[in-house]
């Protein structure tokens, strides 16, 4: 299951987030965030250690900005409130359990 981050939910969900959280900063319009969108959704399906987020960023502008996201779809992996990985682009499958496993 995934979750939506905003700008209101961040601090909570992601930065005093308990477990390890993998964003996904995405748009609608956006033909590869379609393409990885599943992906992501079958991670987190099968990762209930970690916590999943996706990010609109057409909405949600301030995070995006906050971020520097120039390109979408973007990863980010943050553990302990720190970004500590991400990637831009669509990825395999393998390269995010990479990211979310060290």
């Amino acid at each position: 299951m995934t979750i939506e981050i905003t700008a209101e939910n961040f601090e909570q969900e992601v930065l005093n987030s308990d477990k390890p959280v993998l964003i996904d900063f995405w748009a609608a319009w956006c033909g590869p965030c379609r393409m990885l969108s599943p992906v992501v959704d079958e991670v987190a399906d099968e990762n209930p250690g970690i916590k999943v987020g996706k990010v609109n960023v057409d909405e949600q502008g301030e995070l995006a900005m906050k971020f520097g996201i120039s390109s979408i779809p973007t990863l980010m992996f943050f553990k302990d409130g720190k970004n500590i990985d991400s990637s831009v682009g669509v990825v395999q499958k393998t390269a995010i359990e990479k990211m979310i496993n060290g």
